[in-house]
Formats: structure tokens, sequence, C-alpha cells
């Protein structure tokens, strides 16, 4: 089968990347370098099965030219800011990385007659909703980041030209993904700081933010599994685990494995790290789960098994 990465030179895109080529796929990967890595391409550059594109996707006539000989059976658009700080400072980032990318993918699928598509969507779209159980059918969705607001809008965008030109559509809403490779986040930050001042800690909150975190291969996993075969229309997963992490004990288990003792936590206050940060949310994955996926590692597991790829 060939397949088309977009985005496959970052952190996710990387690890199935890998996964598909050691599938047997053909595997072609476009990226611009904005997240992701040139050695995660170097990695690959032997295997005469893939093929890399550096092509900017929200520039379509170029990504539509530079792809239309190449007869792709299915996209795995993973393509996106995924550093929602960073597009919580300026807007344009996550309509040009996020959202336009988004545009590019379904713009090519159409023109090049292909039907099939995985989306890499995320939590961020359901906004702040406080205690209700996230399930995939909850209506009135108000995302509060741009980011959600850029991802929801490309899910939108995805239901309409899956429709109009008889898309097989799968999109994964999941969680913080971490695990070997990681380039930025909560234990990416914690690590660099205390390589900085072993002696203290700077903690965004008050620490109480807990979030499900999904250990990236078994986000790979459940990828590879769900599409094998891709029903016609739009299929929506929410996919994560069913514990949680808070920020506080994430920074005692990177503390514990790095091998920082007596850290002094500073807590800047709030019980959000960011504008556009949801401090609580809570998953419904029956639907996930019926189709025979649940995750190995547990939230803190992921955590842990992390910060010891950091390491190494």
């Amino acid at each position: 089968m060939k397949t088309l990465v977009t985005g496959g030179a970052g952190f996710i895109g990387t690890h199935l990347v890998e996964r598909l080529l050691n599938d047997g796929n053909e595997v072609i990967v476009v990226d611009n370098f904005t997240l992701g890595k040139k050695e995660n391409v170097d990695k690959f550059k032997n295997n005469k099965n893939y093929k890399f594109y550096m092509i900017n996707i929200n520039n379509n006539e170029e990504f539509c030219e530079k792809l239309k000989n190449e007869k792709i059976d299915i996209v795995y658009h993973l393509a996106a800011n995924s550093d929602i700080q960073k597009g919580g400072k300026n807007p344009e980032v996550d309509f040009r990385d996020t959202f336009m990318t988004t545009r590019g993918v379904l713009e090519l699928m159409k023109k090049n007659n292909i039907k099939n598509l995985f989306f890499s969507s995320t939590s961020a779209i359901y906004g702040d909703e406080h205690d209700k159980l996230l399930t995939e059918d909850l209506g009135g969705l108000l995302p509060i980041s741009y980011y959600g607001g850029a991802k929801f809008a490309s899910e939108n965008f995805i239901s309409s030209y899956s429709y109009m030109n008889d898309f097989n559509t799968m999109i994964f809403r999941f969680p913080n993904v971490i695990g070997p490779n990681l380039t930025h986040g909560v234990i990416y930050d914690f690590s660099k700081k205390l390589l900085n001042n072993p002696n203290e800690l700077e903690i965004l909150g008050d620490g109480t933010q807990t979030k499900p975190y999904l250990y990236v291969l078994d986000l790979i996993d459940c990828i590879m599994l769900m599409s094998k075969e891709i029903k016609k229309g739009v299929n929506i997963y929410n996919v994560g685990v069913q514990t949680a992490t808070s920020v506080t004990r994430i920074a005692d288990i990177v503390c514990e494995e790095l091998g920082y003792k007596n850290v002094v936590y500073k807590y800047t206050g709030g019980n959000i790290g960011w504008k556009g940060d949801v401090p609580k949310f809570q998953y419904d994955l029956t639907k996930i789960h019926s189709k025979g996926w649940k995750a190995k590692y547990n939230s803190d597991d992921a955590v842990r098994e992390t910060v010891k790829s950091l390491k190494k």
C-alpha cells in the first residue's frame, strides 16, 4: 500500500512512518521542518520504500503538483502546530499550520482521487467542559484555544469534503501524546528547567491541572488497527487512557527518574498553565474499546517511560 504521511518528520509522524515501513508499506513523507527534524528524515533515507518531499502543504498548488503522479491509497494527516502555547501567542500559527494544511490535504485528495484519510484531531476541540464525560457525539462544542478552534474547523471541512467527494475518513481525538523523541510539552520543559537549575522548578499554574497522557506507541497501535479498513463517511473516535496525571505528579516523576533531590517547586498560581489551557477533562473511551483496542500504558506509566527515554 502507498501511504502519504504529512508531518512525517515530527514526533508522532516519525513513529508512524517507522511502523508503516516495518509493515511493508511504501511511505511518502511531506514536512517543512517547522516542528519536524531532518534527522527523522535521514533515519529512513536508505529505505527503498521511503520518499521525502519538503513542501509547505498550505501552498496548495505546489503540493498538488509535486504529488500528482503518486498513486496514494491513504493519507495520514498529522501536520499541524502541536505547540498550543506557541499558537496561543499568535493565532496566525494555527490558521496557517493547523487549518490551512488540512485544506491543502483535502484539495490534494479531491484533485488526485484519493479516497482514504486519517486525521489527527485533539481533545482541545471540546473546550473546557469541566466535569462532563466527553463523548464523540457531544454537541455545542466551543474550543477555547486557537489550536482547538483550528482543529475543530478542520474536522468540519473534512466532513464537508468527505460527503462531497465520497471519502472514507477516520478522525482520532487524542489528548497529550508522549514518548521517545518528544520535542515539547511539560515533561520536556521540566527536564530543560532542571538542567539549568537543579534546585528549583517553576511549575505553571497551581500544579493541580490533571490530564490523561497517552504513550505514543499505544497511539500508533491504534492507528494501524483502525486504518486497515476505513468505512465511508466520517468516523470519529476518542483515543486515550482512563487514568490521568497531575502536573505536580509529573514533576515528581521527572525528579525521581532524573535523580534530582530536594527540588523546591515554585508555582505561578491559578488553575491553568496559560490562557487556552484546559485544566481537566475526562474521555468516554467506550467506542474505541469496543473495537478491540486499549492502551497498554496508563497515564503515570506513560510519563515515566517518556522521562526514561529522555534520560537515555
